[in-house]
């Protein structure tokens, strides 16, 4: 055999310079951030029914921000988007033995959030086209102690809402919005988010926007809004003075931001847009460079939808390209090379997501809380067992891939390159199928 063309096996790369890093920082946060040291006032909450129990200048004006360009009545900011999720089901009344529906596809807290309230988390597969929560699964898992739903917009984007909110309302479940990975999106002209009775968004680093850590919940109902604030800043301690009747989760923690994550957040909400634009553009360069190359394919619309595009997801067809799904990749990533300062990383293009979530061993072992297995040894007809999800599972092992490399600080050049990539190892496929891998 004459010396192969893919560098996998010793041919010259497509792309040997790094892509460029991701970074949303600018001037303005700098600016934003001095004009808070300065100030002298890190942070202006306090742990008590007082005037700062609600946060400082920074935290609230955010707040409000937030509310208004989603469409909320109320934003309730926290310290992570974990911590949004639990405070969430901890206003929604989730408690011991209560059975919470998850996906298990996704950030871990999306699923083990019910477990900080004792409650159950009971995993419903997915569509097999936009990774979300399948209605009709969903429907099918409800018993008389199911009390909440936290359903994942993955990837970006939105769960088919219309049949959720349908099945939560006749049966009187709370429906959390994981929108961590769908900022902008939208379905049916409503901004994720405010889709469900409480959304959720991340301020984390790796999301389209960040204040290095942060999360923020959303809401239209104004008594879970005032519960949230309770628990994320020492309930216990205020629920007195404050008058609080109910109180069914009046335990608090500390979730509260800095008015530093806070000032950085409001610069960071206002480039939202502008970056979205650029993701988007370059989402949809690599879908038509991609769309020559017969085993991939994108996912799928949902009608009525637009993307954010955390990640850009593709389905691989191992039988059309002849070759495994990793040893297609394998060869692809051999042609690029990794992110600028994240080099210890690799490429950018990963085989499936993360794994499902009730693979990990706390699900496998039943031990959560405590040495006893507490909350599973609450549940009822739970299962955990490989194979409860098996459109997660296959689109885990065989089907799912996904990348970041066209995020917005990537020009169309370094988009070309990826997809050069792609089709050249789609017209040199015959060598990795000759390695009979």
């Amino acid at each position: 055999m004459s010396k192969s063309e893919l560098a996998l096996f010793g041919g010259k790369p497509v792309r040997t310079e790094p892509f460029p890093r991701y970074n949303t920082m600018g001037d303005e946060e700098r600016e934003a951030v001095l004009r808070v040291i300065d100030s002298g006032d890190l942070s202006k909450f306090m742990g008590a029914w007082t005037e700062g129990f609600y946060g400082g200048p920074e935290v609230r004006a955010l707040e409000a921000e937030w509310a208004a360009d989603v469409g909320s009545a109320r934003a309730v900011s926290v310290n992570s988007a974990s911590s949004a999720l639990v405070v969430a089901l901890g206003a929604a009344g989730v408690g011991p033995g209560d059975e919470v529906i998850v996906a298990p596809y996704s950030m871990c807290i999306s699923a083990t959030a019910p477990l900080f309230w004792g409650a159950v988390p009971v995993f419903c597969d997915v569509e097999p086209d936009t990774f979300c929560m399948d209605p009709a699964v969903l429907e099918s898992l409800i018993t008389p102690r199911t009390r909440a739903v936290v359903v994942v917009d993955l990837f970006g984007q939105p769960a088919d809402f219309g049949r959720i909110m349908d099945i939560a309302a006749r049966h009187g479940l709370v429906v959390v919005e994981d929108a961590a990975q769908a900022p902008l999106a939208h379905l049916g002209g409503r901004r994720a988010g405010t889709l469900g009775h409480i959304g959720v968004f991340s301020l984390n680093c790796h999301k389209h926007i960040h204040s290095g850590e942060g999360g923020i919940a959303v809401t239209d109902d104004t008594a879970l809004a005032e519960r949230m604030c309770m628990i994320r800043n020492h309930a216990e301690a205020a629920a007195g003075p404050r008058g609080e009747t109910d109180l069914c989760n009046m335990v608090g923690h500390n979730m509260r931001m800095t008015e530093l994550e806070a000032s950085v957040a409001r610069c960071q909400l206002r480039k939202l847009p502008g970056l979205m634009e650029a993701r988007r553009d370059n989402c949809r360069r690599t879908m038509d460079g991609l769309s020559t190359v017969p085993a991939i394919t994108f996912g799928g619309l949902r009608e009525g939808a637009t993307h954010s595009f955390y990640l850009l997801p593709f389905l691989f067809d191992e039988a059309a390209a002849g070759v495994a799904r990793e040893t297609f990749l394998d060869a692809v990533r051999a042609e690029l090379a990794p992110t600028r300062g994240r080099e210890k990383e690799g490429v950018k293009i990963y085989g499936g997501y993360v794994q499902p979530i009730y693979w990990l061993p706390l699900f496998q072992r039943r031990v959560a809380l405590g040495r006893d297995g507490f909350p599973f040894n609450l549940a009822v007809n739970v299962s955990y067992e490989r194979g409860l999800c098996p459109v997660v599972e296959r689109l885990h092992l065989r089907e799912l891939f996904c990348t970041d490399l066209m995020h917005a600080a990537m020009a169309e050049s370094d988009i070309d390159d990826v997809v050069a990539a792609f089709c050249k190892v789609w017209e040199h496929r015959s060598e990795l199928a000759a390695t009979g891998e």
